[in-house]
């Protein structure tokens, strides 16, 4: 039986309540109060409290306001935290000229993101337009299971890892049409490894349209996705296939080359 990590000697269960801490914060949540850390992080208000006042210190928090009215907020310094990742990672600052070229070509969102657990991450995009409520960065995450990009990367995992990731998402309904049964996502990716691409439509957010394609590495395996993200209103499915398609694959085929000069 494998030991949890919370049970071995190695576990530092205070470095793992700061990372919460600093997870709290999200898109959706930019200033939180000290009871809205507490509770998004799972700790209690006096662990929140030391946890904040120490990242205040160290300049990754910034506190708003005094007394009961005080709020909390990232600072830009925790981007330090991923900039090693990032750096040692050749994927986006190769993959970006050719984001740029895809774009100006269909006059559209683009993205490149990675797979994480049972989330995307973005690691590249050029933006055209605001098509999301939410706005969308480098390092923005969003649920695999209901987007283009995560259905192309879930689809590339053995199936076993694929099926696990399903598990074990959420699986929330954040639309009227988002997939959320198991069996039926097991065919969506079945169907997207088959034909080597995902079309995702209103199941992130309403009026949502994105097409995603794979990147494989020089061993063949899924690395990263590409995607063409547009509105409902501006282009219709059959757009979005024949139009924007073909564009992507010859995309992501340029940068699979690329990544095997590397």
């Amino acid at each position: 039986m494998t030991e949890a990590p919370e049970a071995s000697g190695d576990f530092v269960q205070s470095l793992a309540r700061g990372l919460a801490v600093i997870r709290a914060f999200d898109a959706e949540h930019p200033e939180l109060s000290l009871s809205d850390v507490a509770r998004r992080a799972g700790i209690p208000r006096a662990a929140a409290r030391r946890f904040l006042r120490t990242l205040e210190t160290l300049g990754y928090v910034r506190a708003n306001g005094d007394g009961t009215a005080r709020s909390f907020a990232l600072t830009p310094h925790v981007l330090e935290l991923g900039f090693s990742y990032l750096s040692a990672l050749t994927l986006p600052e190769l993959v970006q000229p050719h984001l740029e070229t895809l774009s100006r070509a269909v006059d559209e969102s683009v993205s490149a993101a990675v797979l994480d657990g049972t989330d995307i991450v973005y690691v590249a995009r050029v933006p055209t337009r605001r098509i999301m409520s939410v706005r969308i960065t480098i390092g923005t995450r969003f649920p695999a299971y209901a987007t283009s990009m995560g259905r192309v990367l879930l689809a590339g995992l053995p199936d076993d890892e694929a099926d696990a990731a399903l598990e074990a998402s959420a699986r929330r309904a954040l639309t009227p049409l988002t997939k959320t049964d198991v069996g039926a996502l097991r065919d969506e990716l079945a169907r997207v490894r088959g034909q080597g691409w995902a079309l995702v439509d209103g199941e992130l957010e309403s009026g949502l349209r994105s097409v995603a394609a794979p990147v494989h590495g020089r061993d063949g395996s899924v690395v990263a996705a590409v995607n063409v993200s547009t509105s409902a209103t501006r282009d219709t499915v059959e757009h979005v296939r024949e139009a924007y398609l073909p564009r992507l694959l010859e995309t992501t085929a340029a940068i699979e080359r690329e990544l095997r000069l590397v």
